[in-house]
């Protein structure tokens, strides 16, 4: 049985990898998408708006596919649903074969981050201790990798195609065989991870998704990803023109932002052992808080990428988290809560990268650095929702559920 959980923690630990990495690639190279395409600057928001809506309108959609089918099921097929779709981004010949695979794209990225989580939580739940930091920084090293290949395509000056196909000939086939040791969790005896009935595990002793107690979660959720998209939209621009660094300097910010994400997560997991999750959610929205003050006053660059720096150290536990916690205070209807809990992860998306804009075009980008830091300093009001919740046998932590994961997704 600890070998089926190792190889389904392991398998699981490479779809976010790959997803990490399919992701990058894309979001790396849209000057070179919009080049391509001849897609105007007017109508390029359009089109980015549209893949995050689009991931909002999948992730409900797995809600009520995994009343039918475990999440395994549908993260084995929309993985590589997801790897096609870039391929189809760089392979396009017009706006509209582009409009129909980002669609694609959009749609399948929803179902995956979905089922990806609902999965993670089933197996931390299943292990009795915090995995979930891990699994999102194998997705953050997928990042670096996929910005790094994203790269080596603009520096050589390759066509889109021939940067993506060799990424996507390694990676589907890889995602494919992996997705046999996927392990689903089974409602047992009350302690729940993942299952495969979502919702209809409130019948078998849990209840249901009540959103006035996941409102919190999802707030949370919106911030972290208000403060992600301005780092990753707005760092390279604001050590330009606001710090008056050099071209290539500029660029530096997000890359050291995606490495020290991958290390905070890294790390992550030991602290949340050894100190909980909320404290160690209050510790990091306390850093990314910093992070931003110190870029609103950086006096030049070298100051501003130190702030970029805590922003990533900071901002990188909170995601996670906030996705374990959804699956302790709903332990019958986990999947469920995940899968409307990460409709919160596009809302921020969308809001943070126009809201930072707007701002600094009407006032400043200082100032604008200080909205980012505010509300994430509001998740220290939300931060008892982390806490270990009472399971059924009358303690506050999450026990291990070995018995209750007797397969992966292929009967194993």
């Amino acid at each position: 049985m600890t070998e089926v959980l190792r190889r389904g923690r392991a398998s699981l630990a490479f779809s976010f990898f790959a997803q990490g990495a399919a992701f990058a690639l894309l979001v790396t190279r849209i000057p070179a998408i919009q080049n391509r395409y001849e897609v105007s600057d007017a109508l390029l928001p359009v089109f980015l708006a549209a893949v995050p809506i689009l991931a909002g309108v999948g992730s409900v959609s797995t809600e009520q596919l995994v009343k039918r089918i475990p999440p395994s099921r549908v993260l084995r097929w929309s993985q590589p649903v997801v790897l096609l779709a870039l391929l189809g981004v760089g392979a396009g010949r017009g706006m509209a074969e582009l409009g129909v695979a980002l669609a694609v794209f959009g749609l399948a990225v929803g179902a995956l981050d979905a089922s990806m989580n609902m999965l993670g939580v089933s197996l931390q739940r299943t292990y009795g201790r915090s995995i979930m930091l891990s699994f999102h920084a194998v997705y953050s090293l997928g990042g670096i990798v996929g910005a790094s290949l994203a790269w080596v395509g603009a520096h050589w000056h390759l066509a889109l195609w021939v940067s993506y196909l060799p990424v996507v000939a390694v990676l589907l086939p890889a995602v494919l065989v992996g997705s046999r040791w996927y392990v689903d969790g089974k409602v047992g005896d009350g302690a729940a991870g993942s299952d495969k009935t979502g919702d209809a595990a409130a019948g078998g002793g849990g209840t249901g998704v009540v959103f006035k107690v996941l409102l919190p979660l999802c707030l949370v959720m919106t911030f972290a990803y208000i403060g992600d998209s301005t780092v990753s939209n707005w760092s390279a621009k604001y050590l330009q023109d606001v710090l008056g660094s050099s071209e290539q300097l500029a660029t530096v910010p997000y890359n050291v932002y995606m490495v020290t994400t991958l290390l905070g997560r890294a790390i992550g997991d030991f602290g949340v052992r050894r100190f909980g999750a909320a404290a160690v959610v209050r510790l990091g929205a306390l850093v990314a808080a910093a992070g931003f003050a110190v870029v609103a006053v950086a006096p030049g660059a070298w100051v501003g990428m130190l702030g970029f720096t805590l922003v990533g150290l900071g901002l990188c536990v909170l995601v996670p988290q906030t996705f374990a916690a959804a699956g302790r205070l709903f332990p019958g209807a986990s999947d469920a809560a995940i899968a409307r809990l990460n409709i919160f992860n596009y809302v921020g998306f969308l809001i943070g990268s126009p809201l930072v804009g707007a701002l600094g075009d009407a006032w400043t980008y200082r100032g604008a650095m200080v909205v980012p830091m505010v509300l994430v300093l509001v998740t220290l009001v939300y931060a008892r929702s982390f806490a270990a919740q009472p399971d059924r046998y009358g303690g506050g932590h999450e026990r291990p559920r070995t018995a209750d994961v007797g397969r992966g997704s292929n009967g194993l």
